[in-house]
């Protein structure tokens, strides 16, 4: 085709066509009038297709309407030729300009619409039909169309036609919205449009190279008559020009209207007589088949998108049978023609099977739907999946509360969809698509449910999908399910009895009384004071109607004549929004990106009150030092008070209760008359609380001199030990009253550390004889620990040749000996080494000049950010070896002591040298290179010791070596900065100096040396180390067994005993442990067997009695009380019968000597920190010692972040564990560990920080030896196809040879999921963001639609090129319109809808980065989940299970056991073991320290022995 020249318009025709455009003019005048006036100025072929339209309008082949709108289409393309927009290139390449509405050059092509798909393709596709002849094929355009006399759709009068809805309306490629659920009302504001148009148009320009150059900037001008609404029908609103809609194909001939269709004999309801209507109180019941809904347009369009409800007429026509008739063939049944309007439509539950029962009510009859026509069978089919799914939804939910939101996706991907529904599977897409609606009915269900039942929108789950999909809660409740409800969901036809569930909890009568009286002292007061009163949120539609008048709960109200007590919102108003932000307020700590912050240690200043008192001396001065007299008694207001009584001390603020302290000496001096006071803490100052027993007292370090005037009287301290019994007496405990409160009396049993929240048995310190008138132990106490903090230097070496320094042998330092030869460990900035390597970069990952077209959503990738990256993690510590320890000598010659300091040799690790970090991936993580530079630091820079060994020196093998403890390094060549070469290390390295120290390990063959008199003498103490025995333990919560495969490899118990309800996870266990007991029953039920005395349990397994179990470690579930932040009666009984308060009971009842809890980070934060309180106030009632902290896994050495939190407790007599210290480092903002309980900041008792002794382990490290595989990956067995590269595949592929790979298996994602999954490019930081909006081919042979963005964004403005960036008229403000849903993108549509809200969902369809860690492994890796970073680096599918499992630190040898899923939430719910080995190291040092000090307490007892005979 010829190029074209413009339209030349005079200005009087162009002035005309303007105020025209601004008249209000009907549809086909307008029209008419714009023809009249441009009519002389069109190009020939124009006006040949004039013609030609005109003959087809009176031959009646075409109707007037399409004749209208086609007249208007040509115009419009004609006219905005005219305006410039003169698209030459394109129009030459068969592609209709993005400004034609659809109207072809070629002739006899006359729809109205066109299939967009076929545009798209050929737009897209050089090989694509070019040219006119090009699309012939139109399925849903010209076929559809039968001739106007046929067709019952146009109602008689002036009514606006179809064409009027194209008023000034140019085709938009991207209106491809899926025409299922198109309702709603608002209207766009006019010029968004036209920008997005001209936009679209530039695009498709530039994507032809033969556009010239000023050609694309001509168009890029703004077009002043595109500013019109996208073309939408006013009625059902469906995009005019969606490939999707569909017409009505008109009724038969013989079909009747629907009065007369009534009358008819085949329904024999009535006889001929029309009066029959009258005589009927309820309306006629018919069934009808073969059913097609549509408006008064003949669009057939969905029922259930809110049309009705906003009074849109839809009519249906179909085959009506009478109500007994079940078969829906359209024999012996009535065609029926334009019944309707519907007035409304409703749901009667299910039909005995899996599909819901829906219903039409009319003016004259109720009508049951059962086949729809073949044309109306998607748009009915979507209907139908939609109810369903949210019959699985609630069915779902009301067995699985604490359900989260992956699982609820599990359960819908494995559920078939019934027979009768023609679909094969859901998929999130399917979820996604009827949140809203599924949401509705999970509202109307809890409405019609009882007051006191938790609601299951706030179940995990739901609030999740309620922020995904961007839900509106609150809207008209659909109540249809009211009635149904009863019979649907409360007592379905086809749903299952609860039958698993915890049952009432098990509890111990002490446990059970801690928390009942507690409970019901906290709930009477929070009754008291009304509790704080939840604002409702004002905005939602329940929240702004009336009260209803008829509810329980308005019966009540005081203005409906009730007595006000209940004070409960009628049932009606019930704001579900408020409910789920509650239940969202106490999970908002996030687990990743908090700043960590420094702790500033705050004293409080006790402020106390003098009193006026009688003070005299009773006794003389038991002794003199300098100006003090001490004396051993003193009478206070006649009341006689000696050292070691107690007394108290009142305070300036009334408000704060007595303090009250120990007298540990008295003396008078020129101040006066003196007391030193060892002051007690109350419980409640501790981190329990007010859930502290009143009477309850703890010793802390701290003490003070005070005038014996402060003193207010005399009290009784008590200190109640642990019984001899104790071990023996779980369960029995009945009285919680430790002692009668008589107002004087106090009792204590621990030591408090105010810093940590350790509770320990108070230390024994016994005055010598000579100053137990003045002996404080907590004087020495924070004497000793202040001497260790200052470096001392002993055993001088004689150095004649040295004036400046002397020189010593020994330095002590934190109670550790530091010898020349030993190794240390230092801060990274102590020092550098003299190469430079190359730091990685800390690039932007931001790129600039990105397509915004192309990718719309890149926009909200503006921090720099990544989840998972490891470029701020800090670098390990530095490792040096001891040359010297010295002083300065002074001017007098005299050293000056008080600054000791260390001259080194510093080690190189692999990354430090020239090679950088990939030398660090394939080397051993314990591998140094000695250097022969030297630094000298100071001695308070030491952060501990280290022990390095040249390997050739070792006389057991490296691995051996190295697996003996954390802080062992080897060296096997020195590295040469100078010359960048690694070479044999010097003689002087090779030393035997200092081996043979330590625990008999790593010694050395000595290189013939003779041995040093230092090296005999350490010798015969080897034997020593006293070999600790394995505690028996029971493991409750067992999961496939990550807690205890930590302790096993930790060598400190054999767990004998494990509980487990889950069968996959209990047989998990079995496989990996065969020796054990597995119980796969509720612990409840089993706790009771045992209490009851019986020794099996029904299967006839031996069941642990008192005294068996010596180690009780576990992980309670707890979700049932975790939202909601506040206590109330509900969420208390929950948590009465909460699996942690059983587990307490477990404690108390079995009194094992180490007891281990283990949770989420929130356990610490749930409901103000009050479930941790009353677990550490069991645990102190019970007489344990016991603690609380937060640990980072990735710190221990896996590459994920999880925090947990761990409470720790350990028996009489034993000692209470500290936390491991960090051996990794990690990435900072994921290691905030600190706890905030009533305003206080607790730390666990790391002391080393952030830092580590290692180098972080990475995504690479873990998997990257993994051979490639597919999504949905299934052999369950396939072989390495390679050696294991890193330090970390070593450890876990383990020793033996295992030629055989297990469980790398991946999810078969849906067509959908894996073709977004194909487009997330392998950057770093990639996701969702990053997705292109185009269309795509699936795999399964569909076609993806683009994303249409329709709406201004308020937050986001445009984009760079002008387009808008709404998907949803929330996006402006307004509430969200139904109709604006769009499905089977590339992008979802849900992600830009929510996303403002949300931090754009960053990290949803994530990459991992080789070089970052895992977000916390999940139980069901989805895309979309709360953890969306689930994508393999490079390849196209989500982790496997191996890869999960090596994420967690299972051995490659581990087992899991059932289908994918089960694999993946067996992997998910577990503790790392590498964290769990180093608590369990922990716990073994405890152990060794006790059997060392029983040692040597046993061998003073012999000396003495020996002494006095």
């Amino acid at each position: 085709m010829p190029s074209r020249t413009t339209l030349s318009l005079p200005d009087d025709v162009r002035k005309s066509l303007q105020m025209l455009e601004e008249d209000e003019f009907s549809d086909e005048d307008h029209v008419k009038e714009k023809l009249r006036l441009v009519q002389d100025f069109l190009h020939v072929d124009a006006q040949d297709q004039l013609t030609n339209l005109e003959e087809k309008m009176k031959s009646s082949e075409i109707s007037m309407e399409v004749y209208i709108s086609k007249v208007k289409a040509l115009l419009g393309k004609e006219l905005h030729l005219e305006n410039g927009s003169h698209v030459d290139g394109v129009e030459q390449n068969g592609k209709t300009n993005g400004f034609s509405n659809g109207s072809h050059k070629d002739e006899d092509d006359d729809a109205v619409t066109i299939s967009v798909q076929e545009e798209e393709e050929a737009v897209k596709s050089p090989t694509g039909p070019k040219g006119k002849g090009g699309r012939k094929s139109k399925a849903n355009s010209d076929t559809k169309k039968s001739p106007p006399s046929t067709r019952v759709t146009r109602n008689s009068g002036k009514q606006p036609t179809i064409m009027s809805m194209f008023s000034k309306v140019q085709k938009r490629k991207s209106e491809d919205l899926n025409g299922e659920a198109v309702n709603g009302q608002n209207e766009l504001k006019k010029e968004d449009d036209a920008e997005e148009s001209r936009e679209e148009k530039r695009l498709k320009v530039e994507s032809e190279e033969s556009a010239p150059e000023e050609v694309k900037s001509e168009i890029t001008k703004p077009i002043s008559a595109a500013k019109t609404p996208p073309p939408k029908c006013q009625d059902c609103r469906q995009y005019l020009d969606d490939s999707d809609l569909k017409f009505f194909q008109g009724d038969p001939d013989n079909a009747l209207d629907e009065p007369e269709m009534l009358t008819d004999e085949r329904l024999s309801l009535f006889d001929a007589n029309e009066d029959g209507f009258e005589s009927y109180e309820d309306l006629p019941q018919h069934k009808i088949t073969n059913f097609s809904v549509y408006d008064k347009r003949g669009h057939l369009c969905p029922f259930d998108s809110g049309l009705i409800e906003k009074n849109v007429e839809l009519y249906f026509s179909c085959v009506v049978k009478p109500i007994y008739d079940d078969n829906p063939c359209l024999d012996g049944g009535v065609p029926a023609k334009k019944l309707g309007p519907i007035n409304a439509w409703w749901i009667t539950g299910f039909d005995g099977g899996e599909k819901a029962l829906i219903g039409f009510t009319t003016a004259f009859a109720d009508y049951i739907l059962m086949q729809p026509s073949e044309e109306y069978g998607p748009i009915f089919a979507l209907m139908q999946e939609k109810i369903y799914m949210s019959k699985i939804v609630v069915e779902f939910l009301q067995k699985n509360p604490d359900a989260t939101y992956e699982d609820l996706l599990n359960k819908i991907e494995t559920t078939v969809p019934p027979a009768g529904l023609n679909f094969n599977c859901f998929t999130e897409d399917t979820l996604l698509r009827h949140a809203q609606f599924v949401v509705e009915q999970v509202e109307s269900y809890d409405e019609a449910g009882d007051s006191d039942e938790q609601p299951i929108i706030v179940t995990p789950c739901m609030r999740d999908l309620i922020k995904l999909a961007g839900v509106t809660l609150g809207k008209s409740m659909l109540l249809y399910w009211r009635a149904a409800r009863r019979q649907a969901i409360r007592h379905p036809t086809k749903i299952e009895k609860d039958s698993k569930g915890p049952t009432k909890a098990t509890t111990t009568k002490l446990v059970y009384q801690i928390f009942d009286t507690f409970f019901s002292d906290q709930i009477e007061q929070n009754d008291k004071e009304g509790g704080v009163k939840r604002q409702r949120c004002g905005v939602c539609e329940v929240c702004q109607s009336p009260d209803c008048g008829k509810c329980a709960a308005c019966k009540d109200m005081i203005k409906f004549g009730g007595s006000g007590k209940s004070k409960q919102a009628c049932k009606q108003r019930r704001c579900p929004n408020l409910a789920v932000k509650e239940a969202e307020d106490d999970e908002n700590i996030e687990e990743e990106d908090v700043p960590v912050e420094k702790t500033k240690k705050v004293s409080h200043a006790k402020r106390k009150k003098q009193t006026q008192c009688k003070l005299a001396w009773i006794g003389e001065p038991v002794q003199t030092e300098g100006k003090k007299q001490y004396y051993k008694k003193v009478s206070v207001n006649d009341e006689v008070l000696e050292v070691g009584d107690c007394v108290s001390v009142s305070s300036e603020d009334p408000s704060i209760p007595l303090y009250l302290a120990r007298i540990t000496s008295l003396w008078e001096d020129a101040g006066g008359k003196m007391f030193h006071a060892h002051w007690f803490l109350r419980g409640i100052h501790t981190v329990l609380g007010e859930s502290s027993d009143p009477l309850e007292l703890v010793i802390v370090d701290e003490c003070e001199d005070m005038l014996l005037n402060y003193v207010q009287g005399k009290v009784n301290v008590m200190y109640k030990a642990p019984s001899n019994n104790w071990f023996m007496e779980g369960g029995i405990d009945v009285d919680i009253k430790v002692i009668e409160d008589d107002g004087k009396s106090f009792f204590y049993q621990f030591w408090y550390d105010t810093e940590f929240a350790r509770f320990e048995t108070p230390p024994k310190t016994s005055p010598s004889e000579q100053c137990e008138f003045k002996f404080c132990g907590s004087c020495t106490w924070i004497k000793k620990r202040e001497e260790q903090e200052i470096p001392r230097a002993f055993e001088p070496l004689e150095n004649e040749d040295n004036d400046s320094k002397a020189l010593y042998a020994l330095a002590c330092f934190k109670g550790e000996q530091f010898k020349v030869g030993d190794s240390v460990y230092l801060p990274p900035e102590t020092f550098n080494f003299s190469v430079k390597p190359a730091s990685p970069v800390k690039r932007s990952h931001r790129k600039d000049d990105v397509d915004e077209d192309l990718y719309p959503e890149y926009y909200r990738k503006s921090s720099d950010y990544i989840k998972g990256s490891n470029l701020d993690a800090p670098e390990p510590f530095r490792v040096g070896r001891i040359k010297e320890i010295f002083c300065h000598r002074r001017s007098n010659g005299k050293p000056d002591v008080s600054e000791v300091k260390l001259r080194l040799y510093k080690f190189y690790r692999p990354e430090n040298t020239h090679k950088g970090v990939k030398a660090s991936y394939h080397t051993d993580i314990n591998q140094l290179y000695w250097s022969d530079e030297e630094v000298t630091v100071s001695m308070t820079e030491v952060l501990g010791h280290c022990q390095v060994e040249y390997a050739e020196d070792l006389i057991e093998s490296v691995q051996d070596y190295s697996s003996g403890g954390p802080d062992r390094f080897y060296f096997l060549e020195a590295y040469n900065a100078k010359s960048k070469s690694f070479e044999d290390p010097p003689n002087h390295a090779r030393s035997a100096a200092h081996k043979g120290k330590g625990k008999g390990k790593g010694k050395g063959k000595g290189k013939g040396k003779a041995p040093t008199a230092q090296e005999l003498q350490d010798t015969p103490l080897e034997p020593q180390t006293p070999k600790v025995p394995k505690y028996r333990t029971l493991d409750v919560f067992s999961g496939c067994g990550g807690l205890s495969e930590g302790f096993h490899q930790a060598g400190i118990s054999e767990t004998l005993w494990a509980i487990e309800m889950w069968e996959p996870a209990a047989q998990a266990f079995r496989l990996n442990n065969p020796g054990t007991t597995v119980f796969t029953e509720d612990c409840n039920v089993l706790l009771k067997l045992v209490m009851s005395g019986e020794k099996t349990n029904s299967l006839g397994q031996k069941l642990p009695q008192k005294g068996d179990v010596e180690m009780l470690c576990g992980g309670p579930p707890c979700q049932g009380f975790s939202g909601m932040n506040r206590f109330n009666s509900r969420t208390y009984s929950k948590f009465k019968n909460s699996l942690v308060v059983s587990y307490l009971s477990y404690c108390d009842y079995y009194r094992p000597k180490f007891f281990l809890l283990e949770n989420v980070r929130n356990f610490v934060s749930f409901k103000s920190s009050m479930v941790l309180k009353l677990t550490l106030r069991c645990l102190v009632r019970m007489g344990y010692q016991c603690t609380f902290g937060v640990l980072q896994a990735g710190q221990y050495g896996v590459a994920q972040t999880r925090r947990r939190a761990i409470i720790l407790a350990a028996a009489p007599g034993e000692k209470l564990p500290r936390y491991p210290e960090p051996l990794h480092v990690f990435a900072p903002r994921a290691c905030s560990l600190s706890v905030v309980v009533d305003e206080k900041k607790y730390v666990s008792n790391v002391t080393r920080g952030n830092g580590g002794i290692y180098r972080t382990i990475t995504v690479r490290d873990t998997m990257s030896d993994l051979p490639e595989i597919r999504n949905g990956a299934s052999a369950l067995e396939i072989s390495y196809n390679g050696e294991p590269q890193s330090w970390f595949q070593r450890q876990i592929r383990g020793t033996q040879y295992q030629p055989i790979l297990r469980d790398h298996i991946c999810k078969d994602m849906s067509a959908l999921v894996e073709g977004r999954m194909r487009h997330i490019p392998l950057a770093p930081g990639s996701d969702w963001r990053d997705l292109p909006n185009i269309e795509v081919r699936l795999k399964d042979g569909t076609m993806t639609k683009k994303l249409r963005y329709t709406h201004p964004d308020k937050k986001n403005g445009r984009s760079s090129t002008g387009a808008l960036r709404g998907v949803c008229t929330c996006a402006g403000g307004k509430p969200c319109d139904p109709a604006d849903r769009q499905f089977n993108t590339l992008i979802p549509w849900c992600l830009p809808h929510t996303g403002n809200r949300h931090n754009h969902w960053a990290g949803l369809y994530g990459r991992l980065e080789w070089d970052g860690f895992f977000s916390t492994t999940v139980t069901n890796p989805e895309p979309m989940g709360k953890q969306g970073r689930v994508l393999h680096a490079e390849q196209h599918r989500v982790v496997s299970v191996r890869e999960c499992a090596r994420s967690q630190g299972f051995p490659d040898t581990y087992r899991f056991f059932g289908n994918i899923l089960d694999k993946h939430r067996q992997v998910g719910n577990a503790v790392p073991p590498p964290l769990s080995r180093a608590i369990g190291l922990e716990i073994k040092k405890c152990v060794m320290e006790r059997m060392k000090e029983e040692q040597a307490s046993e061998n003073n007892k012999l000396e003495k022995m020996e002494v006095s005979d």
